[in-house]
């Protein structure tokens, strides 16, 4: 099969596209056409070697986290799926193994794509999506009737905490984007924006129940200016500092630090799938590229400027 590969760690010009070997799948495994993955910041993080601690010097690594794509082999323990599904999942290996014709795909970590999206859309959301719907009900403790603001709600994992927040019921939703995205994230559910060029967000006189920080560059200490003396602090950025940080707030009264470390599950991509099909959730896709194109996908997502998801397109 095809598949973009790293042979080390390095700038986005070490992926390479490649013929490898197509996965041999364990029981409570699926074997999955790939139709679409996306570009996600911890693909980048793997390939420069951030997490080469984790991911280990075995090469060549297949990266990518999310999938969408049709069924093609049941293992024997497999019980949700069946083979000609289509599913759409966040993959739970280490380094991933999305960008490729073919994935091994654990049943615990899949769904039946949503009807009403096409590969592109579902396979932007499994990631992102997930870190959303995580970082506000779990980690943020979110409920109706609150107030949340989301830093960097133009971006991959923000345009859906907007949506997600509007979901769960928010009375107020307050999006941190430049200028040029406002508008889309108004029509994503933001009743307010603040233009981090002409306004600092953490000297704003409003008080939030949860500020979730997508972008990772602002510090807990800046942001509990903004926050309700029993509001939460949530970030994306799973750095030893800041669990060290995270697990002191919670023995010392006032706002809470918590960092996102996602959970792939079926539930959520349930849940997920149950609100876009229901219209109130949908993907917001800056550029798809080929597989065969991974690099300049990398280069894209890189920059930090994309709206919503970089998605690469593998092939029905």
């Amino acid at each position: 099969m095809k598949a973009a590969v790293i042979d080390r760690y390095g700038s986005p010009d070490v992926l390479r596209y490649a013929d490898v070997d197509k996965p041999v799948i364990k029981a409570d495994q699926m074997l999955v056409r790939v139709y679409a993955s996306s570009v996600n910041p911890i693909d980048w993080k793997i390939r420069k070697g951030l997490l080469q601690f984790l991911t280990g010097y075995q090469f060549p690594l297949i990266l990518g986290f999310d999938v969408a794509g049709e069924v093609v082999e049941v293992g024997s323990q497999v019980t949700r799926f069946r083979v000609g599904d289509r599913i759409y999942a966040r993959l739970d290996q280490l380094a991933g193994g999305a960008y490729a014709e073919y994935a091994a795909v654990a049943e615990r970590v899949a769904a039946h794509k949503p009807a009403n999206m096409s590969d592109e859309e579902a396979a932007a959301v499994p990631l992102a999506g997930l870190t959303a719907l995580q970082a506000l009900r779990d980690e943020g403790h979110f409920a109706a009737g609150q107030r949340v603001l989301i830093n960097g709600a133009s971006g991959g994992v923000g345009t859906y905490a907007v949506q997600i927040a509007k979901v769960l019921g928010a009375s107020s939703i307050v999006g941190v984007c430049s200028a040029r995205n406002a508008d889309l994230v108004k029509s994503l559910g933001c009743d307010r924006v603040i233009n981090y060029q002409q306004q600092d967000f953490t000297q704003d006189a409003t008080k939030y129940d949860v500020v979730f920080d997508a972008v990772g560059n602002r510090s807990f200490d800046d942001c509990k200016r903004v926050l309700q003396p029993n509001g939460y602090y949530v970030t994306t950025q799973p750095y030893p500092a800041n669990y060290v940080q995270s697990f002191f707030t919670a023995f010392l009264p006032g706002p809470k630090y918590k960092v996102i470390l996602l959970k792939s599950n079926a539930v959520d991509l349930e849940f997920l799938k149950q609100q876009i099909e229901a219209g109130h959730i949908r993907s917001v896709i800056d550029r798809t590229y080929p597989l065969a194109e991974t690099v300049a996908a990398h280069q894209q997502g890189e920059t930090e400027r994309t709206v919503g998801k970089v998605v690469i397109t593998i092939g029905e």
